[in-house]
């Protein structure tokens, strides 16, 4: 936590320099509720100053660790979202994920957030996990959705090199259509799409945050692996807590060149109701949109294309872009 003020202080300068506020903040990657919340005070006595005015502050949690006083304790310090990692409400499939709660605890820390008067409280599924069928899934959301959240993300499982599961390849099953039959139902349930992974109940509960990296905005990386983006260039701190301790402000850098960006700027903006400026493409790419418009595939609207099937999102952007 001392490398964490440290390396805070470092890019809060260039805030200051920038003379800009900070619209969202986001406290996640790991488990913040394994933190004790007293040790969050410095940080938000550093950002302060420059918060927008009713700024989103998510912190992340998990359900075992997130107890009455660590939410209350956050909320005092002006969190005003939480998002528990509840994955499934399924003991068995808890088990299989390797996940240190169940399914009595995630409820019950959800119900504790809603009555500490949190008002956005988000719950994260996963699915495509081997066994998962479109009736296992359903029991877990409308579990989620008996529940006083505002916002459901709902991930597909990726097994990342390094982890335990690398070499359980068998743990994750892809399947398209199970992916359309869940989003349906989560729509009819409710909640509005509005990104491949994200449900909303309302407009004002969508994550401004996610919006940040959607459209291509500065945001600092704070933190042990965390990633920041500054001038069209992402900083890297270290991995390693160790060497993070040591070096919190020594950064790989990765230049990234228009190309970069605009590839990113569409991929992202076709996977979410972002959308993408028109301005962005050339000639031979935008008869290549207006193919994708005729077909339905897109729409048109004040200069900018919407994708209507985020699933879609990646093959429609290597379709256009050259």
């Amino acid at each position: 936590m001392k490398a964490l003020v440290k390396q805070l202080k470092f890019e809060l300068e260039y805030v200051k320099k920038e003379n800009k506020k900070l619209q969202t903040v986001f406290i996640g990657g790991g488990t913040p509720s394994s933190i004790k919340h007293e040790e969050y005070e410095e940080v938000f006595e550093l950002i302060k100053p420059y918060l927008e005015k009713n700024c989103e502050i998510t912190t992340e949690a998990n359900p075992n660790s997130a107890s009455e006083k660590w939410l209350l304790g956050m909320k005092n310090f002006g969190v005003n979202r939480v998002s528990f990692g509840v994955q499934s409400f399924d003991n068995e499939k808890l088990k299989k994920l390797g996940r240190a709660h169940n399914s009595k605890s995630a409820i019950s820390a959800i119900q504790k957030a809603s009555c500490i008067g949190f008002n956005g409280i988000n719950c994260d599924i996963i699915y495509g996990v081997e066994a998962d069928s479109f009736e296992s899934l359903k029991k877990d959301f409308d579990t989620a959705f008996s529940l006083p959240i505002t916002h459901l993300s709902a991930y597909s499982l990726t097994i990342e090199k390094g982890t335990k599961f690398y070499n359980k390849s068998e743990i994750k099953i892809d399947d398209e259509e199970l992916s359309y039959e869940i989003f349906d139902y989560i729509n009819k349930c409710g909640f509005t799409q509005y990104e491949i992974s994200n449900f909303s109940k309302a407009k004002e509960f969508e994550s401004k945050h996610n919006y940040g990296y959607w459209e291509h905005k500065e945001y600092l990386g704070v933190g042990a692996g965390a990633v920041g983006y500054k001038q069209n260039s992402r900083y890297y701190p270290k991995k390693d807590i160790q060497e993070y301790i040591n070096e919190p402000i020594k950064y790989e850098i990765e230049n990234l060149s228009k190309k970069d960006i605009k590839i990113e700027k569409v991929l992202l903006g076709f996977r979410s109701s972002t959308g993408v400026k028109i301005e962005l493409f050339n000639e031979n790419e935008l008869k290549k949109m207006q193919d994708l418009i005729d077909e339905k595939k897109l729409i048109l609207k004040d200069d900018k294309v919407y994708n209507q099937n985020f699933l879609l999102a990646d093959e429609l952007a290597l379709y256009v872009i050259e």
